[in-house]
């Protein structure tokens, strides 16, 4: 939906199907139930994600034209696209596998460039978004040298859709950006990552004017808490530096305050421990220095008594709650944000990733589109809407 603040939605990456058939079914069954609910009498924006075999399906033009006109008919409209998972996201195992292939492969360059000419046709204004992967998972690569070597062919493979990009503006008016997004583990893992990626090897390599234009950053509220880096400073920098937001990714993380009742907190904690997708953990020791670890059990294994202070973990909770039992969330990180785009706007879109209700606890489960309905309803409270 249109809003003052930039336009609103969710990722469709909650609804299942990785051939387009099946995930448009999806679709069909949920979305104008969300509209109903959220945006009876306005258009509602939606944040649309296309698995790689769904893209090349929807080279269709029956398919296209199929979902253009349902759009219509619905009262929608796309501005942005999710095209970090490549393949199987639901009922399968993702783990790392949510990053393959990555950015040193022709297939996610092909991959989003599909994306790129699909989402140019279903524009209905002149700018559109795709978030992608932090290039790759770092610990694929044994070296410092061979990730360094990783980046370096991201790059390159980055800059040819960039070309590609500058070309589909020229021929539609339509500007699309792609907008990485960094990730707890991912070859650019954190905002400091991000920045000096993108200042020290980006720009040198192309003209630096169209590598603005197309390349920036996605904004996951839920990473940016995991990795402890404040909102704050980190967009007070990216506008210092006049580093692009593609979009922010209005998501939400746990936290563990380990200060008291550490056992109680962690036998909670082993509920969210599941095996579908990453749960990386930053931990803040006592002493204030910080560990890593790849995923819950991880973590459980290296647990030692009144050794830390927080942990913080990648899964996407729901918004609505700022407390689950003994656990917290990461929700003042997203008031936080908001309140910065209130007040001095730095993107444009602004979309809902809650993707997680299948492996959640069942206490906070509720029908699909009333999740997703609540999660709106959430953020358009916090903006005053």
């Amino acid at each position: 939906m249109k809003t003052p603040y930039g336009h609103l939605s969710y990722c469709s990456n909650i609804h299942t199907g990785e051939i387009w058939s099946e995930h448009f079914a999806q679709l069909k069954q949920h979305v104008p139930e969300v509209k109903s609910q959220v945006s009876p009498k306005k258009s509602m924006g939606l944040g649309l994600r296309f698995a790689n075999q769904a893209s090349i399906d929807l080279q269709d033009p029956a398919h296209l034209q199929e979902l253009k006109s349902w759009l219509t008919d619905q009262d929608l409209y796309v501005f942005t696209l999710n095209g970090f998972p490549y393949g199987g996201f639901h009922d399968t195992i993702v783990k790392d596998q949510v990053h393959a292939p990555d950015w040193t492969t022709t297939e996610r360059r092909d991959y989003t460039i599909r994306l790129a000419h699909i989402l140019a046709q279903l524009l209905t204004e002149n700018e559109g978004g795709i978030s992608t992967s932090p290039l790759s998972y770092r610990y694929w690569f044994s070296s410092e040298k061979e990730r360094e070597e990783a980046m370096q062919t991201s790059t390159k493979h980055l800059l040819e859709v960039v070309d590609v990009l500058a070309e589909i503006e020229k021929q539609t008016g339509k500007i699309i950006h792609i907008d990485i997004e960094p990730e707890p583990d991912g070859l650019l893992s954190n905002h400091r990552d991000f920045v000096d990626w993108y200042e020290n090897i980006l720009l040198p390599a192309g003209n630096s004017t169209l590598i603005r234009r197309h390349i920036q950053l996605c904004f996951d509220i839920c990473h940016y808490g995991v990795s402890f880096d404040s909102p704050k400073s980190s967009i007070a920098e990216l506008k210092t530096k006049n580093i692009p937001v593609g979009k922010i990714q209005i998501s939400s993380a746990l936290r563990v305050d380990l200060r008291n009742q550490e056992a109680a907190k962690l036998e909670e904690l082993k509920k969210y421990q599941e095996p579908v997708y990453l749960h990386q953990v930053k931990a803040l020791r006592k002493d204030g220095t910080y560990e890593e670890f790849k995923d819950l059990d991880e973590a459980f294994a290296a647990y030692k008594p009144t050794t830390y202070e927080e942990w913080r973990v990648h899964f996407h909770v729901p918004l609505f709650l700022e407390t689950y039992g003994f656990l917290a969330s990461t929700q003042q990180e997203i008031r936080e944000t908001m309140e910065i785009q209130m007040k001095s706007p730095f993107t444009r879109h602004l979309e809902i990733e809650t993707y997680t209700w299948g492996v959640l606890p069942s206490a906070y489960q509720l029908p699909m589109a009333d999740s997703i309905s609540r999660e709106i309803k959430t953020i358009t409270d916090i903006l005053g809407l």
